[in-house]
């Protein structure tokens, strides 16, 4: 369940800096927290 909470939140994340959402509000440090919290699990995969 918080996997799938996980990656949806993931994709929102992702829609919104490809959007520009986050640039306009200087919330690009969102996209780095997602990033840095799945590089762990890409490394155990």
């Amino acid at each position: 369940m918080l996997f799938g909470i996980y990656y949806i939140f993931a994709i929102a994340v992702l829609t919104m800096h490809f959007t520009g959402f986050l640039a306009r509000r200087n919330m690009e440090w969102l996209l780095y927290v997602v990033a840095i919290t799945v590089f762990p699990a890409v490394l155990y995969l």
